[in-house]
């Protein structure tokens, strides 16, 4: 995980007290246990137990409710976390964040329970079979199921395409590791993500045993030939591994059924307080922030407000808005622990290469290029926990990441284009323009009689005859500048775009000693 910097971590800290406090305890009227804290009659457990729900799609918000209230029980004393999973699955990264935390756990006993009921789909497939083998024991309720663990990935408009043997790999040898672990049958996590794996049922010495067919022929290879008896095929090559809760059980997956909480709890030996964390607003609105439309709209929005805030005298609401727009960007990243003092320091050096590109480098050139290149590498940075992709599914995160950046990017482009055109026609930027013109001096107005030809000729320039004329920029006018017309220079304005050294200009209009130009 990235260090965070002092900025950063103080937002983090913000936005986790409120997800935290708006994470409610909900335990249900009916449940066996009581809510008050203290040990039940006959209770041998004064801690209890946690629950915490893994639902719906896994997603980097997920992510952080499971840390957050993993390290909450450990730091009670909880000795057993329940993992109530009923999820299709999600992303690959995601599930295995959650399944290094739940490893990560120690002095606490780790249960998956694929539950069932009114709102639960009763399945952990996917992603979440890799999470449900990350615990050391397995409980499934009936009419549930468990396994199609293959990754896969978003094809041509849209369709989910299965992932490439890399991806594969990783994923199969991530899972057969976490079963050999726990001691959950291997064979039976291969055949959930490979459909290469056939996996048969057999009985070793008189004990049922799931085996592939590899494992199987070296047994019969090698013990005596009453003691491998084949009883059928489970899963055959060409079909991905997927288990009833009966299945899970005569296998050695799961430890037994367990069709609501009163039968858990016995089976686990749990009788005192439990309490069921969920997540809370807060965690919703953290999710809303790490989705890709979200951080695209943010980055346009905050690219945007830094162009207004350039353009405009002091420093007003468009720079508060351009803050809060890229420090929820990369607030919310910080959050999910992607983003370090290496992503800030990018992003704001690029910024200090746009800066010196707008005000002191004439035109557009290296400087300002590589400070764009720069804020996109940090903004694309702070949506991922890896800086180099090592595997297919970190390339596939890159890929969409680069996208999201690029989207915001050019719409930000897009957008400053369209108020540097419309921006003097939209009313709803007069309150951020000067609108007030001196038409006197500070003695009072200028006499009729002081306003005649002579003084004209005594070397004020009468800026009412240039309008109309044509000329051509003696400095680069972002907006205001050197042009020089009729062979003189005067003090111009580009209306509302930028204008090169040397382009050719047209005057459009004179207000007072402002001369208003444009490019031909």
């Amino acid at each position: 995980m990235k260090n965070f910097s002092a900025p950063v971590r103080v937002l983090a800290l913000v936005l986790a007290f409120f997800a935290g406090s708006a994470a409610a305890q909900d335990v249900p009227a009916d449940s066996p246990v009581s809510p008050s804290g203290t040990e039940d009659a006959g209770g041998t457990d004064s801690a209890g137990a946690w629950i915490i729900p893994i639902q719906g799609d896994i997603e980097p918000s997920l992510a952080v409710f499971v840390r957050r209230e993993g390290r909450r029980a450990q730091a009670a004393g909880v000795p057993v976390i329940i993992f109530e999973i009923d999820t299709f699955g999600g992303r690959v990264d995601t599930a295995l964040q959650i399944s290094s935390f739940i490893m990560s756990l120690k002095n606490t006993r780790t249960v998956a329970w694929v539950n069932t009921g009114d709102e639960s789909m009763g399945v952990s497939w996917s992603a979440g079979a890799l999470i449900a083998l990350s615990c050391a024991d397995i409980y499934m309720a009936a009419g549930t199921s468990i396994g199609a663990a293959a990754p896969v990935t978003a094809g041509p408009g849209g369709a989910m395409e299965a992932a490439g043997e890399k991806t594969v790999a990783a994923v199969r040898s991530q899972m057969a590791a976490l079963a050999e672990r726990n001691g959950h049958p291997a064979g039976i996590a291969l055949a959930m993500v490979d459909m290469d794996v056939e996996l048969w049922e057999a009985k070793v010495d008189g004990n049922v045993r799931c085996l592939t067919l590899a494992e199987l022929e070296r047994l019969e290879r090698e013990s005596p030939p009453s003691s491998v008896e084949r009883a059928g095929i489970i899963s055959p090559k060409g079909k991905l591994l997927s288990l009833t809760g009966n299945e899970a059980v005569r296998y050695g997956l799961a430890r037994g059924i367990a069709d609501d909480q009163e039968s858990l709890f016995s089976a686990l030996g749990v009788s005192a307080r439990t309490e069921i964390r969920r997540p809370g607003a807060a965690d919703g609105i953290v999710s809303l922030l790490t989705s890709g439309p979200a951080q695209g709209i943010l980055i346009l929005l905050g690219i945007v407000m830094i162009f207004l805030e350039i353009n405009t005298p002091g420093f007003g609401i468009p720079g508060v808005a351009a803050i809060i727009a890229f420090a929820l960007v990369f607030g919310s990243g910080a959050l999910l622990g992607r983003v370090g003092s290496a992503e800030l320091v990018l992003f704001l050096l690029g910024v200090g290469l746009l800066a010196v590109e707008i005000f002191i480098l004439p035109g557009f050139g290296f400087v300002g290029v590589s400070g764009i290149i720069l804020i996109g590498l940090s903004l694309v940075l702070s949506m991922q926990d890896f800086v180099v992709p090592r595997t297919n599914w970190e390339w596939d995160l890159l890929g969409r990441n680069a996208i999201v950046v690029a989207a915001g990017l050019a719409a930000s482009v897009a957008g400053i284009a369209a108020l540097a055109l419309l921006g003097p026609r939209i009313r709803i930027f007069d309150r951020l323009t000067l609108q007030t013109r001196i038409t006197g001096t500070a003695g009072g107005p200028e006499p009729e009689s002081d306003r005649t030809p002579a003084s004209i000729d005594e070397g004020r320039p009468d800026y009412a005859s240039l309008a109309g004329k044509t000329g051509k920029a003696a400095t680069t006018l972002r907006p205001s500048g050197k042009a020089e017309i009729d062979g003189e220079l005067y003090s111009v304005e580009a209306d509302g775009i930028y204008i090169e050294e040397g382009s050719p200009v047209r005057v459009v209009r004179v207000q007072g000693n402002n001369v208003i130009v444009k490019n031909l």
